[in-house]
């Protein structure tokens, strides 16, 4: 079992950023893949960006150029800069994980206002 713990959501006006973290416990010997998803009212939970252990990154191309993803594997953390940020990137931004299964974070709400 793995757990995830996610810190840095928040409400933010448009333009603004804001830093996610998610801190990954438990099981963590076989962690491959972290990253972040989000899910908007009224829509399907879509990928932010996502990068291995070894530091490959895929990202959204609704997010590109605006949001980094970091991680620190010492730590078992995951980071998502989020910069930029436009009223369209409000919804629930939940962690995610990989070993053989996959794992999700409780959920942090991001609101950003225009």
């Amino acid at each position: 079992q793995v757990q995830l713990v996610e810190s840095g959501g928040g409400l933010v006006q448009a333009g603004g950023s804001l830093r996610l973290s998610c801190a990954a416990s438990g099981s963590i010997f076989s962690l491959n893949t972290m990253g972040w998803y989000r899910q908007a009212p009224g829509k399907q939970r879509e990928l932010v960006a996502v990068i291995t252990r070894s530091g490959s990154t895929n990202f959204a191309d609704s997010v590109k150029g605006r949001f980094t993803i970091s991680r620190d594997n010492a730590k078992n953390t995951v980071y998502l800069q989020m910069n930029s940020l436009k009223p369209e990137d409000t919804a629930v931004y939940y962690c995610y994980a990989k070993t053989v299964v996959n794992y999700w974070g409780q959920g942090t709400q991001v609101t950003v206002s225009s």
